[in-house]
C-alpha cells in the first residue's frame, strides 16, 4: 500500500475532516453547556413575593394541571402557594386531579392515635397505665384525613391568643363549668378567655410566679427551661414566657376534656402525656426548673419513683417546686377534706424522699415549696449511706427515655473535681446560651460533634433561614407554634429566635446522634419520638412543620405515607410544612401530599442546582367537615 505523505492531498483531506469534527463538537458542547447555565440560572431565581404572601408553585413530578399541561421539573405554572388565611374553602368544593384520600368521619375531628380512649381502657389502671402511649397496631391504623370542625377559623396570633380562642375551633365548655370558681377558663360570646387561673393561684397566674420569684431567682437568665407536670390549660407556662422562660407542659389526655389541645390553641407549649411507669420522653439534665401545682402526682410513693424522675431530669442545681396537698396543709386541710395527720405522713413522705436525692429546700412560704437539686454529687455519697432508698442506679443511659421504664433510684451525675463545679458543665445565661457551645458537645460526648461542628451549622442555619423567608412567611407572626421534626443541634429553633414563635424539637430516636441533651442546654424544649408511630399532641396543632431529610430517614423503616398523614393531622389547615431530601424522595412525597389536598411547589437547594437536596414547600389547603355531620 502506497505511503501517504503530509503533503499528498488524501492526508490535507483527511486533516480537514478532523478540523471539522473538533469543531462540530466544541460548537455543540459550548451550545449545551450554555443552555445548562442558563435553565439552571432561571430554576435558581426565586420567585418575588406577590402581595398576598404568595409563592409560585413548581410541579416536581409530571402531573397534569388542571388546564391539561404536564409541567418539567423547574416550570412555573400560574398556581400559587397562598399564605393567606381565607376560610371559604369547604369539602365539598375541593376539585379533585388526584384520588384524594377519604375523609374521617367528624367524631375523628380530635383523634390523638396513641392516647386513644377506647384503646386505653384494655391496659392496666394501676399507676395510670392506660394514659400512656399505646398506640395502634397495624390492623388498627386508619388513612383518612382528619376534619376540623366545620367552623373552624386560624387561631388569633400571638400574643393575643395567649387570652383567647375561637369557641368553634374546640367546642368544650366542661372545664369552664368545672373549673369556673378557679378561673382556668370563661366563655365569652363565640370565645373563650383564658384570665390565667389555676387551682392553686385563683388570682392569676402572673402574681403566683412573683411569689416563686422572692424564693428563687427568675429575671437573671439563669432559669430558660421549664417543666409543668399536669399543666392543666399550661397557664403558669403562658405567663413564664414573658420572663424568658419556656415550659414543656405536659398532662394527660382528657383527665380535663381538652386542657393541652386549649394550651396549644392559644400557641403555648404542651405535649399529651403522664407519670406512669415510662420515663418521660426528655433527656437527663434537661430542666432548670420543675413544677407541680397540686398535680395529683404521690410525690412520696412507689419509693420515691417519681421525685427519682423529676431529679433525672433536672438540671444539676434546678428546683422543684410544689404546690397544693400536701403543702400548706395546716391552713387548707378543711378544703381538701383530709385529716391533719393524712397529710403531714404524705409531707414528710415527700421531705424524706428529697432528702434521700440530696436535695434541699429552699423554702416554704405559704402555699409553696421549693427544693434545689445539688449542682453536684460529691457529697451525696454520705447522705445516700443514710437513705438506702431510692438507691444509685447503675449500668444505665440516663438519657434514655422512648419506652424507658421508671425506676426508683437516683441517677448519677457526671464526675467532678471539686466541690464548686456543675456536673456535667455550666451552661450560660439566656440568651448567650442560645448560641454557646452546649457542655456535651464541649465534652464530646456526641459522636462526630464538636465545637467546629456547631460553629459550621449555626452558619449553615442563618443561610437556610433567609432562604426560607423568601418563600415563607416566617418574618409575618403568620406562625407561632413550630416543630421540627429532625432537629439535629436545634439551629432551626436558634434562627427563629427573634421572632415570636416557639419550636418543639423532635430527636427521632433511631438517629445515629442524640442530640436532645445539648438542644436543652441551648435553652430550648423537644422530645424523643419515633415517626413511625403517632406523636402525643391534638389535631390541627401546629403552624408550620419542618423535615431535614427525615423521610430518607424512615424511607426503609415504615411507610412514609403513614408519617405524612401524621403531619395532616397535627398541621393546622393553611398550614405550611418545609421538607428538605432528595429528588427522587420529595418527588414521592409530593405524590403523596397531593392526595391530602396539600399545594405544594419544590425549589432547588439554597446553594442552587446543582445540589442533590432539594426543598419542598406544601401548604395544607382550608377545608372543614361537612356541617350536616353530628359527632
Amino acid at each position: 500500500m502506497a505511503k501517504d505523505y503530509p503533503a499528498s492531498p488524501k492526508a490535507q483531506h483527511l486533516q480537514e475532516s478532523k478540523k471539522q469534527r473538533l469543531t462540530y463538537i466544541l460548537v455543540v458542547s459550548g451550545l449545551c453547556v450554555a443552555f445548562y447555565v442558563l435553565g439552571a440560572w432561571q430554576n435558581t431565581t426565586m420567585p418575588k413575593p406577590m402581595g398576598d404572601s404568595a409563592i409560585s408553585r413548581v410541579d416536581c413530578d409530571p402531573v397534569a394541571q388542571k388546564d391539561g399541561s404536564v409541567p418539567s421539573f423547574g416550570s412555573v405554572s400560574e398556581n400559587v402557594l397562598d399564605f393567606d388565611a381565607h376560610h371559604q374553602l369547604n369539602l365539598s368544593n375541593t376539585e379533585a386531579v388526584v384520588q384524594q384520600f377519604p375523609v374521617c368521619s367528624l367524631n375523628f375531628s380530635e383523634y390523638t392515635p396513641c392516647e386513644d380512649r377506647p384503646r386505653g381502657r384494655r391496659f392496666d389502671r394501676n399507676m395510670l397505665i392506660y394514659r400512656e402511649r399505646h398506640c395502634p397496631e397495624k390492623d388498627e391504623q386508619i388513612r383518612c384525613l382528619i376534619p376540623a370542625p366545620p367552623k373552624y377559623k386560624n387561631p388569633f396570633k400571638w400574643p393575643h391568643s395567649r387570652d383567647f380562642a375561637w369557641f368553634d375551633n374546640i367546642p368544650h365548655k366542661e372545664l369552664s363549668i368545672e373549673k369556673a370558681v378557679q378561673n382556668w377558663i370563661q366563655v365569652e360570646g363565640n370565645k373563650f378567655r383564658f384570665p390565667g387561673g389555676g387551682t392553686m393561684f385563683p388570682h392569676g397566674a402572673d402574681a403566683y410566679i412573683d411569689d416563686i420569684a422572692k424564693l428563687i431567682p427568675l429575671s437573671d437568665g439563669k432559669i430558660r427551661t421549664a417543666i409543668d407536670t399536669g399543666c392543666g390549660v399550661a397557664s403558669w407556662g403562658a405567663y413564664l414566657l414573658k420572663r424568658n422562660i419556656i415550659a414543656m407542659s405536659f398532662a394527660p389526655r382528657d383527665t380535663h376534656e381538652a386542657q393541652v389541645q386549649f394550651a396549644l390553641e392559644r400557641g403555648v407549649p404542651a405535649i399529651l402525656g403522664v407519670m406512669g411507669t415510662q420515663r418521660l420522653p426528655y433527656p437527663s439534665r434537661a430542666f432548670d426548673m420543675a413544677h407541680c401545682s397540686r398535680c395529683l402526682i404521690p410525690w412520696g410513693g412507689h419509693d420515691g419513683l417519681y421525685l427519682a424522675e423529676v431529679d433525672r431530669v433536672l438540671r444539676p442545681g434546678g428546683y422543684w417546686i410544689l404546690s397544693g396537698p400536701p403543702i400548706n396543709w395546716k391552713t387548707h386541710h378543711n378544703g381538701w377534706q383530709r385529716t391533719e395527720e393524712n397529710l403531714k405522713q404524705e409531707q414528710d413522705k415527700i421531705e424524706d424522699v428529697a432528702r434521700s436525692l440530696c436535695w434541699n429546700k429552699v423554702g416554704e412560704k405559704e402555699d409553696l415549696s421549693i427544693w434545689q437539686k445539688p449542682k453536684n454529687h460529691l457529697e451525696c455519697a454520705n447522705i445516700k449511706k443514710k437513705f438506702k432508698i431510692p438507691h444509685i442506679c447503675k449500668s444505665d443511659n440516663p438519657d434514655a427515655a422512648w419506652y424507658k421504664k421508671m425506676e426508683s433510684c437516683l441517677t448519677p451525675l457526671p464526675e467532678v473535681s471539686n466541690q464548686g463545679s456543675i456536673a456535667g458543665g455550666e451552661v450560660e445565661k439566656w440568651p448567650e446560651r442560645a448560641f454557646t457551645v452546649p457542655p456535651r458537645v464541649k465534652r464530646g460526648t456526641i459522636p462526630g460533634i464538636d465545637g467546629k461542628k456547631f460553629e459550621e451549622d449555626k452558619k449553615l442555619w442563618e443561610k437556610r433561614l433567609a432562604y426560607y423567608k423568601r418563600t415563607t412567611p416566617i418574618a409575618e407572626g403568620r406562625y407561632r407554634n413550630v416543630m421540627d421534626m429532625n432537629a439535629n443541634l436545634g439551629g432551626f429553633a436558634a434562627s427563629l429566635i427573634k421572632y415570636p414563635v416557639w419550636v418543639m424539637n423532635v430527636v427521632p430516636v433511631n438517629s445515629d446522634k442524640d442530640t436532645l441533651g445539648a438542644i436543652y442546654e441551648r435553652g430550648f424544649i423537644g422530645t424523643y419520638q419515633d415517626w413511625c408511630e403517632a406523636f402525643s399532641t391534638y389535631p390541627r396543632t401546629y403552624d408550620l412543620l419542618h423535615a431535614d431529610n427525615l423521610f430518607s430517614i424512615y424511607q426503609d423503616r415504615c411507610d412514609i405515607t403513614d408519617i405524612l398523614l401524621e403531619m395532616d393531622r397535627i398541621l393546622r389547615p393553611e398550614g405550611t410544612a418545609i421538607i428538605r431530601d432528595t429528588v427522587d424522595v420529595l418527588t414521592k412525597v409530593q405524590a403523596i401530599s397531593k392526595r391530602m389536598r396539600w399545594e405544594s411547589r419544590i425549589l432547588d437547594h439554597e446553594d442552587g442546582p446543582f445540589n442533590p437536596e432539594k426543598v419542598l414547600v406544601a401548604v395544607k389547603t382550608y377545608w372543614t367537615a361537612d356541617p350536616s355531620e353530628h359527632n
